[in-house]
């Protein structure tokens, strides 16, 4: 067996120690490898070699300032408050070593923090000018803090939005002060934004517990409440004592389930009890436009139903002010208006789906509508007459003679003179309208909307005592005698 005599064994001499002398040489040439790169602005290289000098020299405070101050310009504040802070630790006299780690506390949102280290500045360094600047953003930034806070309590998110992003300019990576500004704009409805803030910072950092409350929050106001759902119980398990969250959560589940309930009992044709879950619904989170606005127009569909059409209309506007784009509820109130003869409004309602969608199917209710209108804007002899749309021949000439009898001229001579011209005025309308609707012709034109002139039915040319005459004409006739001053009676053939 070979021994280990036998081979040759390479050994790797070990590394001169390097004096103390030679270590601070290596250091400094690294250091001024560094401000060479720092000064052509590539502040990656100058990172490195930096770190190099530190790693030959970890005593010396302006190695981890200039450390500081590259990963500052490279917008990685954490990085640059850890090195700024052991600058100090190592020479509380370093006046850059104080004035960077303010810079990096006001960067992250820390106003106090950095106003603390701005007036250290000052009691080493009284003529630093650069300083008096520093010391006015963090007032400033405190300032927008106090002024948000209030205003978040106010339900002013336009204004906490504002203070936000005056705040961003001078604390560009703070993260409290971006899921602030997310959640106003959720909160006012801009979800595409507050999304993109939230998802900046999960991009970030992952377990971020309040940006994935402010995603939640967006899925929430936007309707999609099981994937909110979700988005709450993870941040929930991110950060157990959420208060946000966990209230979001709660709301999000519990008006899931009141308006699925609401939903079956509409289906189910139990339409008292969807009105009083819909209700219910809508009483769980006024801030949540869209669901609200869905729950709204299905409470007025629910009322239509109930025949309760003012209520319908009223719940219809109410989904329409949530959501101004809410065809759904568009659609609704239009049929509601319609079914009040309230056609104005309707073709309103109806122009404004269209132009919203321009489909056949919308073109056509909008043709409808207006067609509607334009009938509605004529006399209505059925009304006149005192009949339905679906009234018979028979009854029809029933209508016409009670309204006939009733508003003969005959039978008012001795009212008065006003009297007498009203009376009259009726006689004629319901002349007119027995000629229009006992003629079927004529009675299809006039339900279909179209002219009557069109075809020659000039009515301000008929004699309504003609029409009168030829219906009581013949056996059956009638006539009228006085039986007393103003009392008349009337007697048939």
């Amino acid at each position: 067996m070979a021994t280990t005599a036998e081979y040759d064994v390479m050994m790797v001499p070990e590394e001169a120690e390097r004096s103390e002398e030679e270590r601070e040489r290596e250091a400094e040439s690294c250091k001024e490898k560094g401000n060479l790169f720092y000064a052509k602005k590539d502040y990656n290289s100058a990172y490195n070699y930096y770190t190099k000098a530190i790693d030959w020299s970890r005593k010396n405070a302006s190695y981890y300032g200039n450390r500081a101050a590259t990963l500052i310009m490279l917008n990685k504040y954490r990085e640059a408050l850890e090195d700024a802070q052991q600058s100090v630790r190592l020479d509380d006299t370093f006046v850059k070593g104080h004035q960077r780690e303010g810079k990096c506390h006001l960067s992250l949102g820390n106003a106090m923090a950095a106003t603390r280290c701005f007036q250290k500045v000052v009691e080493l360094e009284p003529k630093n000018e650069q300083v008096g600047q520093e010391l006015k953003n963090a007032a400033a930034v405190l300032d927008y803090e106090r002024i948000a806070e209030t205003d978040f309590e106010k339900r002013d998110f336009r204004k906490v939005v504002f203070c936000m992003d005056r705040s961003l300019e001078l604390a560009p990576a703070c993260h409290r002060f971006k899921i602030l500004k997310a959640e106003c704009l959720a909160l006012l409805g801009r979800y595409p934004d507050a999304q993109s803030v939230a998802s900046d910072i999960l991009r970030m950092d992952s377990t971020n517990a309040d940006a994935l409350y402010v995603r939640g929050l967006c899925l929430y106001y936007e309707d999609c409440i099981e994937k909110a759902v979700q988005f709450f119980v993870q941040a929930l398990k991110m950060a157990p004592d959420h208060q946000k969250a966990r209230v979001a959560c709660r709301n999000a589940k519990a008006l899931k389930a009141k308006k699925d309930e609401g939903n079956q009992a509409f289906k189910d044709g139990n339409y008292d009890l969807a009105h009083r879950l819909y209700s219910e619904a809508l009483g769980i989170d006024p801030n949540n436009i869209k669901t609200n606005a869905k729950l709204y127009c299905n409470r007025g569909t629910v009322n239509a139903k109930l025949k309760k059409l003012n209520e319908a209309i009223e719940d219809c506007t109410n989904a329409i002010k949530l959501d101004d784009t809410y065809i759904k509820a568009y659609l609704r109130r239009a049929q509601c208006y319609t079914d009040t003869e309230l056609y104005e409004e309707a073709v309103r309602d109806y122009e404004k789906v269209y132009q919203t969608e321009s489909t056949k199917e919308h073109k056509q209710l909008l043709k409808n509508s207006q067609l509607e209108l334009k009938k509605s804007k004529r006399k209505d002899y059925y009304k006149i007459l005192g009949v339905n749309k679906n009234a018979s021949e028979d009854e029809i000439k029933k209508a016409y003679r009670k309204r006939a009898l009733m508003h003969h001229p005959d039978r008012h001579s001795a009212a008065t003179a006003e009297v007498q011209k009203e009376e009259e005025k009726k006689f004629k309308e319901v002349g007119e309208a027995f000629t229009i609707l006992s003629d079927s012709k004529k009675k299809a034109r006039y339900d279909s909307g179209q002219d009557l002139e069109e075809d020659g039915s000039n009515m301000g040319d008929f004699d309504a005592n003609n029409i009168f005459k030829a219906f009581f004409s013949g056996p059956g006739g009638y006539s009228f005698e006085a039986s007393g001053p103003g009392n008349f009676f009337f007697q048939f053939g």
